[in-house]
């Protein structure tokens, strides 16, 4: 027997908080984008004056970061949809897929970029004159201000809304505090390459920045997309809420032995729970109906997040009834 839990609206603290958080990682990720268009713009044109690999690397990684922030744009915007006929589970996943797109930009538009420019440069080299460098220093070093900017208020956010467990179980934010991060540790290797180069007069060293920062930003697109991939396909909640609501279900007086318990996340902020459950010998049938409408509710209102709750009431044959905990009396008797 499945049942489901009643269609509700979420409660109003529920929603404002919901909302509240949407607004602040909004924010957050459009400080991003005015930085990294800024930034890109800059670091484009110094690195073409300079001719610089390094540069040019940041450059595009920064195209990268503004396309990216788009794509986080619209998921905030449309992973809040009300769920439909054609969608019954809501559009929660769009974050999880937008964050996906947001990966496949930094591994193509910034990783595949950086590695291309260091060979290009170990190839054929790269003549800067001592203009071209400071040039480039200086726009290093505005990049690296905004982009700690940026990065501290995502860290703010972060920790606001929980630390790095909780606060980055948002895939938009934990796109932002990665970006940020990296864009951070990217400048720094660009700086040490160019300032090697002019010291040296050696090329070689802007090419290894530019070589590594296509490596960095490879390894960031793997680790977001792999996040991004298992939300996608079906998460399960973690473990210690999942072992909270096996202990919630077995303690209800009606509920024999809980068979499986299934959970999925749909969105950032709902969950469904599927479970298969004995009943104790005795109970008719409308009795059974009462105590699962009676089940999902206490589910529901302890598991704010559980906004879909099913549960399947197995039967099972007269002599393995006679046998189970209940009948025995290993919990209270029948």
């Amino acid at each position: 027997m499945n049942t489901r839990r009643p269609e509700s609206p979420p409660a109003p603290a529920e929603v404002t908080e919901g909302h509240q958080a949407d607004r602040r990682t909004r924010v957050t990720v459009l400080v991003a984008l005015a930085a990294n268009l800024v930034i890109a713009v800059a670091k484009a044109v110094g690195g073409l004056l300079a001719h610089s690999p390094a540069l040019l690397s940041e450059a595009a990684h920064s195209v990268a970061d503004s396309l990216n922030e788009v794509f986080l744009l619209a998921a905030l915007r449309r992973s809040r949809r009300p769920a439909d006929r054609r969608h019954p589970f809501g559009y929660g996943k769009e974050r999880f897929f937008w964050s996906l797109l947001a990966a496949v930009g930094i591994f193509v538009m910034g990783g595949c970029f950086s590695f291309f420019q260091g060979f290009e440069a170990l190839r054929n080299g790269a003549e800067e004159e001592l203009s071209g460098y400071i040039a480039g220093l200086v726009v290093l070093g505005v990049a690296f201000v905004a982009e700690g900017a940026s990065l501290a208020r995502a860290l703010h956010q972060t920790h606001r809304q929980g630390g790095l467990g909780d606060g980055l179980r948002d895939p938009a934010l934990r796109t932002v505090v990665a970006e940020d991060g990296t864009a951070v540790l990217g400048v720094s290797l660009a700086m040490a390459g160019m300032a090697l180069h002019m010291v040296t007069g050696q090329v070689v060293w802007e090419a290894s920045a530019s070589l590594a920062i296509g490596a960095l930003l490879v390894y960031v697109a793997y680790r977001l997309g792999r996040e991004a991939r298992d939300q996608l396909i079906g998460e399960a909640v973690d473990a210690e809420t999942s072992d909270r609501i096996r202990a919630l279900l077995q303690e209800q007086p009606e509920i024999d032995s809980v068979e499986a318990l299934f959970t999925m996340m749909t969105g950032l902020e709902s969950v469904l729970v599927a479970a298969r459950v004995d009943l104790v010998p005795g109970l008719d049938s409308e009795r059974v109906e009462e105590v699962a409408v009676r089940i999902k509710r206490h589910v529901a209102d302890t598991f704010t997040e559980a906004d879909q709750i099913f549960l399947d009431i197995t039967d099972r044959p007269a002599r393995e009834a006679r046998e189970s905990p209940a009948a025995t009396g290993e919990r209270g008797g029948a």
